[in-house]
């Protein structure tokens, strides 16, 4: 009888054991969902850092979000006037670039298919859609590690989420290239849950100054040449210049391997009006800026300069890739 009470009494000691051991990689999933997906609506500020080039570089993020499908980011450069705003509304996805008094509108379900490290709802949704991540507990955080969905995916295929244990808020997000070498960090400085916005603070102004048109002086247009940094196998087949009344217009054909495109980089125009323009494609986050990518090409300005690269035999992943690797630190 007293053996029979003896193995009774540590079977419920040992059950309470596990009752009060560390949760579950599916509790904690199921209590993040539940906490960052079912509020009416979220603003965040965070800090993000892209380590991909010869020097990192610092950009400040505010991201509002109403839902179901409202959301404004701003992404300025630190130390830097210069700013794109990424804006969903009732009327569609527009991207505004201030400094250039101009704004793109695309029909697209960004955020849907683009999976961004500085929107919490899509790392929630990154956690969820990999059935082989992994959790770790690590002091007072929380630590997952998923295959990435963003538009790097190709070069940069895995992110650790850092979750605090008791806000279950993320503090900072790393995404990785495959040697686990962390090329992206987006920190959290401010998470405000339950915050819901009227459709009118999501209006996209088309008033405001217009930038000064400035002439394309001869410096300006001598450093606009930017050359992809990839390990591609091919070399520069062919270059080639036209005089427009915009300024130059350079024609680069890579090549030689596989793998063939063309990179065409001239002046970016200033438009009289801020009129929406409705473009062809996805909006692609880059990290320095937003592109519009169809399946087999990709567009984008930066630094005063409009780039189009167009291929019949690169992927849209791999398109994504060249963009990505023309960075003002890569020019030639």
């Amino acid at each position: 009888m007293r053996s029979r009470i003896f193995v009774l009494l540590l079977v419920a000691i040992m059950a309470l054991l596990a009752a009060c051991g560390s949760p579950s990689k599916e509790d904690v999933m199921k209590k993040l969902s539940g906490k960052w997906n079912e509020t009416k609506g979220y603003e965040l500020q965070a800090t993000m850092e892209i380590k991909t080039g010869s020097e990192p570089r610092v950009y400040d993020v505010t991201v509002w979000h109403t839902k179901p499908d409202f959301y404004k980011v701003n992404v300025s450069q630190a130390g830097s006037q210069d700013s794109q705003m990424i804006v969903r509304n009732e009327e569609g996805v527009f991207v505004i670039t201030p400094s250039l008094g101009k704004t793109y509108k695309f029909q697209s379900d960004w955020p849907t298919q683009n999976s961004m490290p500085y929107l919490i709802g899509t790392l929630a949704d990154d956690i969820k859609a990999d059935k082989n991540s992994t959790m770790q507990e690590k002091d007072k955080t929380y630590i997952f590690e998923t295959a990435s969905r963003n538009n790097h995916k190709k070069v940069l295929p895995t992110q650790q989420i850092h979750i605090d244990k008791k806000t279950l808020l993320p503090k900072y997000v790393s995404v990785m290239d495959e040697n686990k070498e962390e090329k992206i960090r987006v920190t959290f400085n401010k998470i405000t849950l339950g915050v819901e916005r009227n459709a009118s603070d999501y209006k996209v102004d088309m008033e405001g100054n217009q930038p000064e048109k400035k002439p394309q002086s001869t410096e300006q247009t001598g450093m606009m040449k930017y050359y992809p940094n990839l390990d591609w196998e091919g070399t520069v087949l062919e270059e080639d210049m036209v005089v427009t009344e915009n300024g130059p217009r350079f024609f680069t054909t890579f090549g030689g391997g596989s793998k063939e495109f063309v990179v065409v980089q001239e002046p970016a125009e200033t438009p009289d009006n801020q009129i929406p323009v409705s473009i062809e494609g996805d909006p692609v986050d880059l990290g320095f800026t937003v592109a519009a990518l169809t399946n087999n090409s990709i567009r984008w300005e930066q630094d005063g300069v409009a780039f189009f690269v167009a291929s019949s035999t690169l992927t849209p992943d791999e398109l994504i890739e060249v963009a990505s690797s023309m960075q003002p630190e890569d020019r030639k």
